[in-house]
């Protein structure tokens, strides 16, 4: 059996679906002030090209992309 990659599969015009809406990636920068659903608030300290570094006070946690729980303050 073979498994699929995660590529994406091509939308056809004559399609009566709608294609699927790639999420918008927000981007942070280095002491933006966020909130993390399961960590609380804390504070950008390093910044990647595909995750962030947070530092929360307690622990410092390197968020990866898509940040769906992480939001700007």
């Amino acid at each position: 059996m073979t498994s699929r990659s995660g590529a994406q599969r091509r939308h056809l015009v004559s399609s009566p679906f709608k294609p699927a809406v790639e999420p918008e990636i927000e981007n942070f920068e280095l002491n933006d002030r966020v909130s993390h659903q399961s960590y609380g608030l804390g504070r950008v300290v390093g910044k990647e090209s595909a995750a962030v570094t947070v530092d929360f006070g307690s622990c410092t946690r390197r968020i990866i992309s898509p940040f769906h729980k992480l939001e700007r303050l």
